[in-house]
């Protein structure tokens, strides 16, 4: 391994970042000088490089072992973070673990230990149970958005892997809320907290509205607003799976392009979903609270709470997908005529009243183009683009977000490119393989 260190200012170079925020100084000036950290700071604050860029300083180039253990409650954040620390530019190898795909892949990727390990608290689990990670070298522990992963029934598998690692001297613990309870097992003694959820709880750029549904199944309501807002990002939160399916299908059936996520689905499915909904294929995701922590998806305009939130902490993470950085976000709760507002939420917002006429929202102008090779098959972004310019003979706007995983990828072409571009592309190889390339279902 190099011993090469690579200094912040060389990262937020690279990063294109002039200067860290004052949650990202005082956390970084915090892990220097103190073993425990409780960081609190709300969703899109910026907490992952904010306990990644101390964490890059704590790893020593010359160790080929694992030196820090990042757990987290889903594997949506997991590719996040890894995503995020590669970003770094640091020679340092990360390894992501989580469910949903083959634990044989990443065994391999372990057999050369990495000095990061990132992953979901059962897939951790298993693999320290299998001896796969040498957990006695591990002396840096960051647990992110660790009320999440309580809140999900972690709290055995987390007790399991903080058990197994005797060597740590370092502890950072993250939350977007304010009331956490730190189990005991954790070992957080004399623990320094640094809170700054205070300076954004009170967002001026989220504007909270109510609709109230003329029956007690919102659905015909819904579909009502979605048309009213138009073909705006927008995400539509229910309380379980089975009402995002079906939520989902009807409005499919009404002709809003949707897509839905939850739990339940296989991560290729996860993964299709969301990329649709990042690339601009769908306008409209129909999710469980799964997606209101930890997803990577800029710009949202619009929050729907189709179902109340079971708490106020939910109902702030959901809102917590608008409004960010600079941009502005509404939320919208929908109300049957025998509900009514929680406590938390001001009786006096703005009522919306909607229009007599629903005209459907313009369709995307996108679909996403499903691509059978990827990271694994050494396939990368500007090998997909130039193939689908040359071979498809697309040009640079036709062309979308593209995405790189393991095993597929998925690219965003213009609709009215893709017939005449799958039968130009129909015998042509990447890289000299002949790849499965559709579009994506």
């Amino acid at each position: 391994m190099s011993t090469k260190k690579v200094s912040t200012e060389q990262i937020l170079a690279k990063l294109k970042i002039d200067t860290l925020n004052d949650m990202q100084l005082a956390s970084a000036s915090a892990v220097a000088q103190h073993n425990n950290l409780l960081l609190l700071s709300a969703t899109g604050s910026g907490k992952t490089l904010a306990y990644l860029l101390p964490l890059v300083k704590l790893l020593n180039p010359a160790n080929p072992n694992t030196q820090a253990i990042i757990i987290v409650p889903s594997r949506e954040l997991a590719l996040q973070i890894e995503s995020v620390f590669k970003s770094l530019g640091t020679e340092f190898k990360v390894t992501c673990c989580y469910g949903g795909h083959l634990r044989e892949t990443e065994e391999n990727n372990l057999k050369q230990p990495p000095a990061l390990l990132i992953g979901t608290p059962g897939r951790l689990a298993d693999h320290i149970r299998r001896q796969n990670i040498t957990t006695s070298s591990i002396e840096t522990l960051v647990l992110d958005e660790f009320d999440k992963s309580l809140e999900l029934g972690f709290e055995t598998d987390m007790s399991f892997i903080i058990g197994s690692l005797k060597s740590i001297t370092k502890r950072i613990l993250t939350s977007a809320t304010e009331a956490v309870n730190i189990p005991a097992f954790i070992g957080m003694d004399e623990t320094v907290k640094l809170n700054f959820l205070s300076n954004t709880a009170e967002d001026s750029r989220l504007t909270v509205k109510t609709l109230v549904s003329d029956g007690k199944d919102k659905l015909d309501t819904l579909f009502r607003l979605l048309c009213m807002l138009g073909n705006r990002s927008t995400i539509v939160f229910c309380n379980h799976r089975e009402s995002v399916e079906r939520t989902s299908n009807w409005l499919k059936e009404k002709d809003i392009v949707t897509v839905f996520y939850h739990g339940a689905l296989e991560q290729p499915e996860r993964d299709a979903a969301l990329c649709k909904f990042r690339n601009g294929t769908a306008n409209v995701l129909v999710t469980t609270d799964l997606a209101s922590r930890g997803l990577d998806i800029t710009n949202i305009r619009y929050i729907i709470h189709y179902h109340l939130p079971g708490s106020e902490d939910i109902f702030t993470h959901r809102n917590g997908r608008t409004a960010r950085m600079d941009a502005s976000g509404t939320a919208i709760v929908i109300l049957s005529p025998e509900e009514t507002l929680p406590g938390y939420i001001d009786a006096g917002t703005e009522k919306i009243i909607l229009p007599e006429t629903s005209i459907l929202p313009e369709k995307p102008a996108w679909s996403t183009l499903f691509v059978a090779a990827g990271k694994k098959d050494k396939v990368n972004k500007i090998d997909i683009v130039g193939f689908l310019s040359n071979k498809g003979r697309l040009k640079k706007e036709d062309i979308g977000l593209v995405e790189v995983k393991d095993f597929f990828s998925f690219a965003a072409v213009r609709k009215n490119k893709i017939s005449e571009m799958l039968r130009l592309i129909k015998d042509q190889k990447i890289k000299n393989k002949k790849v499965k390339i559709v579009v994506a279902k």
